[in-house]
């Protein structure tokens, strides 16, 4: 986890007005819109869709794009939820670090609750599933508590319409 992920900085980046909801919500929906579609959807030229386009980027607000991969496609058709909480409450609360090295976890997530954190993990099979449980057990002295995936009606949605 970044420490941009731990803890959100005391001037967090914002959206200034209606017209960068707008690009935010474009690209959220298809990050590979051309500049002359989004500034048919934003009302501006393409030079002022582009200008404000670098400034949410520079300023933090867009921090990137990415492809949006089909899990069955890539071998990943199991996915699951990861409760963790550690052994021994006195032990550092490091487990982000201890688990980093696990790409079949997409997502860790500091909780309220019972439990310290919350992962989200995609993986090939049962048995591989059990096997991650296992390493994430012994890589942060950690009781699991885990909720397997049937189905996924939407997730990756835009932050911004």
């Amino acid at each position: 986890m970044t420490a941009n992920e731990q803890s959100a900085p005391a001037s967090a980046p914002r959206i200034d007005d209606a017209i960068d909801a707008r690009i935010v919500g474009e690209v959220s929906r298809d990050g590979r819109m051309t500049l002359a579609d989004l500034s048919a959807a934003a009302g501006l030229s393409v030079s002022a869709v582009q200008a404000r386009l670098k400034r949410l980027e520079a300023r933090g607000v867009i921090t990137g794009y990415r492809a949006v991969v089909d899990p069955e496609a890539a071998g990943k058709p199991l996915s699951a939820f990861i409760e963790i909480t550690p052994l021994d409450p006195a032990q550092p609360d490091n487990a982000p670090e201890l688990l980093e090295h696990l790409p079949e976890i997409l997502s860790c997530h500091s909780i309220a609750g019972d439990a310290a954190y919350l992962l989200f993990a995609r993986v090939e099979s049962p048995r591989r599933l059990e096997g991650l449980i296992r390493d994430i057990r012994a890589a942060a002295s950690v009781n699991t508590r885990t909720t397997v995936v049937l189905q996924t009606f939407f997730e990756n949605r835009p932050l911004v319409s």
